[in-house]
């Protein structure tokens, strides 16, 4: 199967960037596509159970685009951004893990994998 690795490192200082990034997630996962969601900086906090939603005109919420992700696909934070902002397992929604470069690298360098950086 095709696969879609997205790496989104911004968070709502950027919030078209970050809203596309999710949106492209969420849409390759609707196509079938095996989906890898990553969260870098402070895109890590929209990982957190509990975390204040997301809305833009033209755009679903960002809760229902992660959601997306996490019913078809992986939704990943970045390991040191997580060490970096105190963020434990236990602090993110259910789905949601915690992985380093090494894993990442491994997913964007698979064969018919596509990686896109946001």
């Amino acid at each position: 199967m095709a696969a879609l690795v997205v790496k989104v490192t911004c968070g709502t200082d950027r919030v078209e960037t970050l809203m596309q990034a999710f949106t492209v997630a969420a849409t390759g996962a609707a196509a079938g596509l095996d989906v890898s969601l990553w969260l870098t900086g402070d895109a890590t906090l929209h990982a957190l159970d509990g975390a204040e939603d997301v809305h833009l005109p033209h755009s679903p919420p960002l809760s229902q685009l992660r959601d997306a992700v996490l019913a078809a696909g992986t939704l990943t934070v970045c390991a040191q951004c997580a060490a970096r902002r105190e963020i434990t397992q236990a602090n993110l929604v259910p789905g949601a893990r915690i992985a380093g470069a090494a894993t990442f690298v491994a997913e964007a360098t698979a064969t018919d994998a596509t990686a896109l950086v946001y």
